[in-house]
Parts: structure tokens; C-alpha cells; sequence
């Protein structure tokens, strides 16, 4: 227990840290409007494309019902299914891009030893270095994620189709294919934040951002368990907090309507919303405190605070880390050259 306690205030120590890094870039918390934003004009245009595809074949008057129905044949008639996978990659790396631009700020900032000669616009220069080097990262990424996708969305509406079927064990076995695809997928997504995180610091390639990340966290399981465990739950009460005091303005104002008699409804709709905003924006804390926990991990196995190895972290974080070595708790790792290393040259990212 003495030992949890430890991680639990590395978890305090991360999110005390990623306050900080929202004060010095408040526009990281736009950034899921503009990820919506993004999203919304790329499905309009899937849409659009979807029904010049339904256009594309050939014209067959139906006699009976006076309709002209299109149908394609050869290669068109594939081409639905390519466009159905470019929905699920292109969105996927939409959302890819704002893990790598939240990164490539976050770790701008804690590898800047001065935060006041912090770049004036850390957040747009972040997004320049991704689409001139880390497009094809991002690309990658996206696509491992659309392949487990795929497959559990088949799985799932053939596991749909089944329902009321007699075939009990058939749908047993495939709701158990769709729950183990899930978890690979969540698996997977996890994976790829990290990946992004050690592209951020190093510009390597995916595969050897993603190997390097999984090190690290490997060899921080514990730490990676408390985080994500404690801090879950303080985001979820977060939500709950947020949709709660929403919902209960909403009755308030809805209280001195006397024209509604009905405001259970809208008040569902409220506070639903509140739940979407909330999630979204929490979700960038989140990724934040998962950004900085691997720059922490990073920055503890290759510093040890002596002259010429100084610690790059947070003075919140070199707390943690000082109470931890007087306790004994903590060890620092000489490193081998083979594994990750920040590529941080006179107090900034290279």
C-alpha cells in the first residue's frame, strides 16, 4: 500500500503539472473543436462522394414504380467498400493528428528548461513539424487501428443479424471475437498515444517510436497501472461533476418555465451534452498527463540531477522524485545508448 501511495503522488505530481501546461497553452483546450471541426467537414465530404458513387452506374428504368435505379457493375461496384475503409482510416487519422500536435506541444514544454523562452506559438509549431515529417507516422498508426476496426464492426452486425436466431452458441462465440477485438483495439489506440509521444521526442519512425514506448512502459507497469487507474476515476468525477451541476441549473431554469410541461426531455438533452463537451475536453487533459508521465519516465531514466544530467521535469515532479530517493524508493537508470533518449539540444526540442 506504501508503494501505491508513492504512484499516487506521482499521478497528483502529473496532473499539479498539466495545470501548468494548460496556463502556458490555454489553446490546447481547442483543440477538440478544431478536431470536430475537421471531422465534420470530412464526413460531409465522404457523403457527398458517397452519393456521386451511387450515381456512377448504369441508369435502369424501373416500369413499375417509374424509378431510375443505378446499377454498377465491374470494379465501381467495389468501390463502396473502399470508400467505407477510407471513412474509418481518414477519421481515425484525423484524430491521430491531434494526439501528435497535443504531443509534440506537451513535450515542447517539459523539455524547455526556461518556460519563459517557450515558443510564441508551441501548439502551431508542433502541427508544422507533423505534416512536414510525421505524416506518414501518423498514417501508420491510423491504419493498425482500421484493421482491427474493420473486423469488429463486420463481427458486430453479423452478431446482430443473429439476434433471435437459435443459434445461441454461434452468437456466444462472436459477441466473444467483438469483445476481444475491442480490447486489442483499446490496447492498440494506447499504444499509438505513446508512439506519438516518442516520435515527439525523438523523430523516429512508428515502428521504432512505438517499440521505444513500449519499453518504457513496460518497465513503469506499476506507475502506468495508478495512473491510469486513479486518474480515470478523477476524470470520471470530473464528468460527473460537470454533468451534475448542469443538470441541476437546468432544473433551476427550467423551474420558473411554467410554459413546459414537459422538461424532463431537454433537460436529458442538456445534460447529455454536457457529458459530450466534458468528455471531449477532459480527453485532452487526459492525453496531456499521459504525455507528460512518458517525458517523466523518459526524463528519469537518462538524468540524475548532477552536473550535466540535470532533470528537465517540473519543480512538482523533482518533489516526487527527491522525497522519493530519500525514501530509497527510487532509481535511476544509467541507460544502454539502444533505447530512447530525448533529442533535446540547449534546453529545447530538437
Amino acid at each position: 500500500m506504501f508503494f501505491m501511495r508513492k504512484r499516487v503522488a506521482l499521478t497528483i505530481s502529473l496532473f499539479h503539472v498539466a495545470g501548468k501546461v494548460f496556463v502556458q497553452l490555454p489553446l490546447l483546450a481547442l483543440q477538440p473543436f478544431w478536431t470536430f471541426l475537421c471531422l465534420m467537414l470530412f464526413w460531409v465530404y465522404w457523403i457527398a462522394v458517397l452519393l456521386f458513387l451511387g450515381t456512377t452506374g448504369t441508369p435502369v428504368k424501373n416500369n413499375a414504380t417509374n424509378v431510375v435505379e443505378y446499377h454498377m457493375q465491374g470494379p465501381l461496384q467495389y468501390l463502396v467498400w473502399y470508400h467505407a475503409v477510407g471513412l474509418i482510416w481518414i477519421s481515425e487519422f484525423i484524430l491521430a493528428f491531434q494526439q501528435m500536435t497535443i504531443a509534440g506541444a506537451v513535450v515542447t514544454y517539459y523539455f524547455t528548461r526556461d518556460k519563459s523562452k517557450l515558443p510564441e506559438t508551441p501548439i502551431l509549431s508542433s502541427m508544422a513539424r507533423t505534416i512536414r515529417y510525421h505524416l506518414g507516422t501518423l498514417a501508420k498508426g491510423s491504419f493498425i487501428i482500421t484493421l482491427v476496426k474493420i473486423p469488429r464492426l463486420i463481427l458486430t452486425y453479423i452478431h446482430n443479424q443473429l439476434k433471435g436466431k437459435e443459434n445461441a452458441c454461434a452468437r456466444c462465440m462472436l459477441k466473444a471475437c467483438v469483445c476481444c477485438l475491442w480490447c486489442l483495439e483499446k490496447c492498440l489506440a494506447y499504444l499509438n498515444q505513446n508512439a506519438y509521444t516518442a516520435t515527439a521526442i525523438n523523430s523516429t519512425n512508428f515502428c521504432t517510436s512505438a517499440r521505444d514506448a513500449f519499453l518504457i512502459l513496460v518497465e513503469n507497469a506499476l506507475r502506468v497501472v495508478a495512473i491510469n487507474t486513479v486518474g480515470d476515476f478523477v476524470l470520471f468525477m470530473g464528468k460527473v461533476l460537470i454533468v451534475s451541476c448542469t443538470a441541476f441549473a437546468g432544473i433551476l431554469a427550467l423551474n420558473y418555465q411554467r410554459d413546459y410541461t414537459v422538461w424532463v426531455l431537454p433537460l436529458l438533452i442538456v445534460c447529455l451534452f454536457a457529458f459530450l463537451v466534458a468528455h471531449c475536453f477532459l480527453s485532452v487533459f487526459e492525453n496531456v498527463v499521459d504525455v507528460l508521465f512518458l517525458c517523466f519516465a523518459v526524463d528519469t531514466k537518462y538524468n540524475d540531477g548532477t552536473r550535466g544530467r540535470e532533470y528537465y521535469m517540473d519543480k512538482a515532479l523533482m518533489e516526487f522524485v527527491e522525497n522519493s530517493k530519500k525514501m530509497g524508493l527510487y532509481k535511476t537508470d544509467e541507460g544502454d545508448g539502444r533505447e530512447m533518449k530525448p533529442m533535446v539540444r540547449g534546453g529545447t526540442v530538437a
